[in-house]
């Protein structure tokens, strides 16, 4: 029987993402979009991580397949940890990602040198059929620079620059990014979590 995770997201970077580093475990990965009529989950917590969980657990409650939701952000010290749990809504509810890059070159404009360092944060929750819930977290420092630069990516990839890098992580192949990103380190955790899903008496499934 091929064992089923529901990826509680309807975000295809997101989904291609997870399939990329879930490749080669014995799971079908469904998203939102294989799934009639769930209801909104309101991300209304005030850390990545009571967002995550609740994605999670509500959606497993609620399809009956073992859910995994991220939330993730990108966190700005000199703005006092903004855009942070707000970071896809940042120019209002209904802005796109060019709004919401936008919105934080011009609130930097000011800023110069280490008062441009930012992190991409990222906290992963799986939610058995129980609603147990399990979590990880991935981070990745660097900085925001002056310009978008890079068609790749999405978010605010055209302006964060991973520390030790020249590059933004829309310049980056996907290859690259996974390496070092923030979700991709919370992926390899949660890879790990899932493995245990062969295991006797495995947790997951």
């Amino acid at each position: 029987m091929v064992k089923k995770l529901l990826l509680a997201s309807r975000n295809r970077h997101k989904m291609k993402e997870l399939q990329q580093m879930l490749r080669g475990l014995d799971i079908e990965i469904l998203s939102l979009d294989d799934i009639r009529d769930m209801p909104v989950v309101e991300e209304d917590g005030d850390t990545f991580m009571a967002n995550a969980s609740k994605k999670a657990r509500l959606t497993a409650i609620y399809t009956g397949y073992v859910s995994l939701a991220d939330d993730s952000g990108l966190v700005v010290d000199a703005l006092g940890g903004q855009p942070g749990v707000y970071s896809a809504r940042f120019a209002g509810e209904e802005a796109d990602d060019l709004k919401n890059n936008q919105k934080l070159l011009q609130m930097m404009s000011r800023l110069e040198g280490n008062k441009r360092r930012a992190r991409f944060v990222c906290v992963i929750a799986i939610s058995d059929l129980e609603g147990n819930i399990y979590t990880v977290e991935g981070k990745c420092e660097g900085q925001i620079g002056y310009e978008g630069r890079g068609a790749g990516g999405f978010g605010y990839d055209p302006l964060f620059i991973p520390k030790g890098y020249t590059r933004t992580f829309a310049e980056l192949s996907s290859a690259e990014k996974n390496k070092i990103s923030h979700r991709g380190q919370a992926l390899v955790k949660a890879r790990v979590l899932l493995e245990q899903m062969d295991e006797p008496g495995g947790r997951f499934f």
